[in-house]
């Protein structure tokens, strides 16, 4: 496996869309794997955005979830691979439209596989 390198997401991770709305767990992490007390995110738990101002031609048109990939990291919880701050993510309208990735603005724990 090659070396993979990123900040692990947990619930205290301050995520948004790229237009500004807050991206929060629907699913909290919870139980599991804590670090520094905080649940580690995985792809198992669900995210909805809120605030997310974004128009298109004076129709709003906003982010109200992101959908995660799981990373070739090879680390789990319970099964299911862990969120890391480069992990591949995409945030869509209600209508399924990609909107763009979403935009981590505070990691704290580094993770690296080799």
């Amino acid at each position: 496996m090659s070396g993979t390198s990123g900040s692990l997401l947990d619930a205290a991770a301050v995520i948004g869309c790229p237009h500004g709305g807050r991206v929060t767990a629907a699913t909290p992490p919870a139980g599991g794997v804590r670090v520094a007390g905080a649940a580690v995110a995985t792809t198992a738990h669900s995210y909805v955005v809120t605030g997310c101002p974004h128009t298109v031609d004076r129709v709003p048109m906003p982010c109200v979830t992101v959908r995660w990939t799981a990373d070739s990291s090879g680390i789990t919880v319970d099964g299911a691979p862990v969120l890391l701050d480069i992990s591949a993510a995409q945030c869509f309208t209600a209508a399924f439209v990609p909107q763009g990735p979403p935009v981590v603005q505070g990691t704290q724990r580094k993770v690296t596989v080799r």
